[in-house]
């Protein structure tokens, strides 16, 4: 037997789980795009410039591309909370 506040409850706790799931996909997809940014345009900024020297371009541009799907995707996901 099932109460309208049992329900009420549930529901409430499915929705402030997705938007806490949610939530943490937009952050992550934030770092990520920022480390694939960095990955790309690091030697640009002088604080990431002394970390950026002598590494080999292919390997970043690789890393930066995977970084920059990946965090489309959490974004995408945490945009549409489809959980």
């Amino acid at each position: 037997m099932d109460t309208d506040f049992g329900r009420e409850v549930r529901e409430r706790n499915r929705k402030r789980y997705n938007n806490m799931r949610s939530l943490k996909d937009i952050i992550m997809a934030v770092l990520i795009l920022t480390v694939g940014v960095l990955m790309f345009f690091g030697e640009k900024f002088q604080f990431t410039r002394v970390l950026m020297a002598n590494k080999d371009p292919m390997i970043k541009y690789i890393f930066g591309g995977l970084c920059a799907l990946y965090g489309g995707f959490r974004l995408y996901r945490g945009i549409k909370q489809d959980y």
